[in-house]
């Protein structure tokens, strides 16, 4: 579970996947047929999770301009920059690719630069909500852990 709550501020490791994953492997090795149970309850927040780190981002960045075609080739970038030069490279390739393309796209370098600062903002937004549910999937294997202890 640590290793996927680095992986969502390091964005190499699908980080909320690899908390509920440790709470499956939990429930898959304990006794008590009840630990599904507490898989089921955690569920619940990690699909409010992924779908809100997409969509509070996505509604952040529709109201500062950055377009959709825009963030998919940001992404594409990160990719690449991330295998280029791992980890660091991620966040070039992101950043990098959204200035490019919005002063390529308005001419205008100060405009271009207050929407790669609001991409960033809906990056860090969009982790943060990630942590939140990954903490309440923790709590709630916490939760579990304890009524029926530890296998």
């Amino acid at each position: 579970m640590v290793v996927g709550l680095v992986g969502i501020v390091v964005l190499v490791l699908p980080g909320l996947v690899l908390v509920v994953g440790g709470v499956v492997v939990w429930a898959a090795l304990h006794p008590d047929h009840r630990a599904w149970v507490v898989v089921g309850v955690a569920l619940v927040p990690y699909v409010v999770g992924v779908v809100a780190s997409y969509v509070v981002p996505g509604r952040r960045l529709k109201g500062a301009g950055v377009g959709s075609w825009t963030l998919a080739v940001a992404v594409v970038l990160a990719v690449v920059g991330g295998i280029v030069i791992p980890v660091v490279g991620a966040l070039g390739g992101f950043v990098g690719g959204i200035f490019a393309i919005e002063a390529t796209r308005c001419r205008d370098s100060r405009r271009a630069w207050g929407m790669t600062r609001s991409a960033l903002a809906a990056v860090g937004v969009s982790m943060l909500v990630e942590l939140t549910a990954a903490g309440v999937v923790i709590t709630t294997w916490l939760g579990g852990l304890l009524l029926l202890g530890p296998g």
